[in-house]
């Protein structure tokens, strides 16, 4: 058994009242990055101590995430390719670590960390190349709806227990025929008396196989001028008469991650299942969506971190013609190519997390990011799979399922050309 992992909430107080610095002062941060090494200039783009957006105690977090996803993540995770999804015993393990609902508030349930420290749990991720729990979005996107929007006896209900492992959070917004366009949502809740009765599917919903509360995107008033003010937002629990999870989806990649068609037959619920105001679900999302797309940007600039480092080694080690590939001129400028995007892309995604830390990350800004480094991720991928030769194309190499792995990400959480119509509209905007 792996020696036990120090949890956040030691770190958010080890050394007496010393805890995880969520807003350094300018002196402490000034001083903080005059002595980090850019990633550029750093023996490796996943090396502890780097980057000026971080404190020596994001650091010593960073070692134990590390040491977690080294040692309870890794070793299982062919095996969970194969049943399709994660252990829950891992989803309890990491809430007895501190890994989940790490920036939700203390006074909510949560750690109360920054959000660059759950930036750390995501980059940590993706540098084992194991894509399969869903932590990210159970922890920042699905938490956030219930704590920013939900009543107080909703977020006591869901979130200590979402902390802990113990009630896995998913978010179902889409539909077969309802995918980066929300407004055309076709699942619907009626009220009976007090009661709503929900009917409709939603399709590749991440966590929706192992799911014990999922949010639901509904259409509540079929008349509303237009559909952005129909829709509301419900929680729904496993186990509610009428609620029917289906398939595992079998998938190009992401294949330990869970993802499943849910079916909704007149299902009731209470009123208290609503989560916040009647039909304004649509602004709700809206207001979500920047750091759902900023999650994403910074686990495909790791992603890409990870697949450099991992050709790095392999073409040190890979013999052509009497020695090493890397000795070839060809493979030395591709190198050095495919750092300085992956370094360029960085200082963007660092300035766009820097930038949602102090509350200031706009639609846009979080649409270019998205996009972008999605775009890059697919892109290292391609040419990381070429200068591993045929072996890139054997799955028992992590580049081939970092490369499968990768194609998802310019097409959820709003495909690419959605965030391109997003980008344009403030280019375009007389405002």
């Amino acid at each position: 058994m792996a020696a036990r992992l120090l949890p956040l909430r030691g770190l958010l107080r080890f050394g007496g009242s010393r805890r995880l610095s969520v807003q350094p002062s300018a002196v402490q941060t000034e001083q903080s990055s005059a002595k980090r090494k850019e990633p550029s200039s750093s023996k490796r783009l996943t090396d502890i101590g780097t980057r000026r957006i971080f404190s020596s105690d994001h650091d010593i977090f960073r070692e134990s995430v590390r040491k977690f996803f080294q040692e309870e993540v890794l070793p299982f995770h062919a095996e969970w390719e194969k049943d399709g999804q994660v252990s829950k015993e891992l989803w309890k393990k990491a809430g007895e670590q501190g890994l989940l609902g790490v920036a939700i508030a203390e006074k909510h349930g949560g750690i109360g960390a920054d959000i660059l420290s759950s930036a750390v749990v995501w980059e940590e991720q993706m540098y084992v190349n194991c894509t399969g729990p869903g932590f990210a979005l159970h922890s920042d996107i699905v938490m956030p709806y219930i704590t920013n929007y939900g009543s107080e006896e909703q977020i006591k209900r869901f979130i200590p227990p979402m902390v802990e492992g113990k009630c896995i959070g998913a978010i179902a917004m889409t539909e077969p025929g309802a995918g980066s366009d929300l407004q055309g949502v076709r699942t619907y809740a009626k009220k009976d008396g007090s009661d709503w009765i929900l009917n409709g599917s939603k399709m590749f919903i991440t966590n929706g196989w192992m799911c014990d509360v999922v949010i639901v995107v509904a259409v509540t008033n079929r008349e509303a001028t237009t559909p952005a003010h129909g829709i509301s937002l419900f929680l729904v629990e496993n186990g509610t008469k009428g609620f029917v999870k289906g398939r595992k989806l079998e998938k190009i990649g992401l294949k330990a991650q869970d993802t499943a068609e849910l079916f909704f037959e007149d299902v009731r619920l209470p009123a208290s299942a609503l989560l916040g105001k009647e039909n304004k679900g649509f602004y709700y999302l809206m207001a979500e969506l920047p750091q759902e797309r900023l999650l994403i940007s910074d686990m495909a600039l790791a992603s890409c971190e990870f697949m450099f480092e991992e050709t790095r080694d392999y073409v040190r080690q890979r013999k052509a013609f009497g020695k090493t590939i890397a000795h070839l001129q060809t493979v030395q400028h591709k190198l050095a190519e495919i750092k300085t995007q992956i370094c360029i892309g960085r200082a963007f995604v660092d300035n766009c997390l820097q930038l949602h830390a102090d509350k200031r990350l706009d639609t846009g800004t979080a649409s270019m990011a998205k996009y972008w480094a999605s775009d890059l991720q697919n892109s290292v991928a391609t040419q990381c799979v070429q200068l591993h030769g045929g072996c890139g194309y054997m799955w028992e190499y992590p580049i081939a399922k970092a490369f499968a792995d990768s194609r998802v990400q310019p097409i959820y959480g709003g495909t690419n050309e959605i965030m391109k119509e997003l980008i344009a509209r403030d280019i375009v905007s007389d405002n």
